[in-house]
C-alpha cells in the first residue's frame, strides 16, 4: 500500500474528509471536553461577557480566543466528529447543552475575564450529570429555546 498526502489526493480525486464522521455520543462528547480541559487545570481561559443578555443570534456567533470552547475546538478527535467553529452556538449545538448549562462554563458574570480550565470541567460535568428535575428546570428549558 502506497501512502500519499492530502493535498496529493485532493489533486487526483475528490476527497471527502467528513465521510465517515466517528460517532460519539453526547456524554462521550462532554466526557473529551472534560479530559482535555483536565489535562492543565490551572491554565487561564477566556470567557465570553453577558451571554444571558444577548439575543440568540448575537449569543451563538459570539466566541473568544482561547476560551474552554477553543480547547474543545483545537481538538482533533471533537472536530472529526462535528464541532465545527468555537462558537458559543456551535458549543451549544454539538455538546447538547441549555444555554443556562453553557452560561455556568463559559460566561464573565461568573469568573471575570478568565475562567480556570479545572473550574469549566466541573460545570460541564455537572452538565453531564443530567438535567435538574422539577417545574423550574422546565421553565428553564423552555426559556432557553
Amino acid at each position: 500500500m502506497k501512502h500519499h498526502a492530502l493535498s496529493q489526493l485532493q489533486s487526483a480525486a475528490e476527497v471527502d474528509q467528513e465521510y465517515p464522521r466517528p460517532a460519539m455520543t453526547r456524554n462521550e462528547r462532554l466526557e473529551r471536553w472534560v479530559e482535555l480541559l483536565e489535562q492543565n487545570p490551572d491554565r487561564r481561559l477566556s470567557t465570553l461577557n453577558q451571554t444571558e443578555y444577548q439575543p440568540a443570534r448575537d449569543r451563538a456567533a459570539m466566541r473568544s480566543d482561547d476560551s474552554p470552547i477553543t480547547v474543545a475546538f483545537q481538538d482533533p478527535v471533537l472536530r472529526a466528529a462535528g464541532l465545527e467553529n468555537d462558537s458559543y452556538g456551535e458549543a451549544k449545538q454539538f455538546f447538547e447543552l441549555t444555554d443556562h448549562q453553557l452560561h455556568r462554563v463559559i460566561c464573565y458574570c461568573h469568573f471575570g475575564a478568565t475562567v480556570s480550565a479545572g473550574t469549566a470541567a466541573y460545570h460541564i460535568r455537572k452538565a453531564l450529570a443530567g438535567r435538574p428535575r422539577g417545574i423550574f428546570a422546565r421553565l428553564r428549558d423552555i426559556l432557553d429555546r
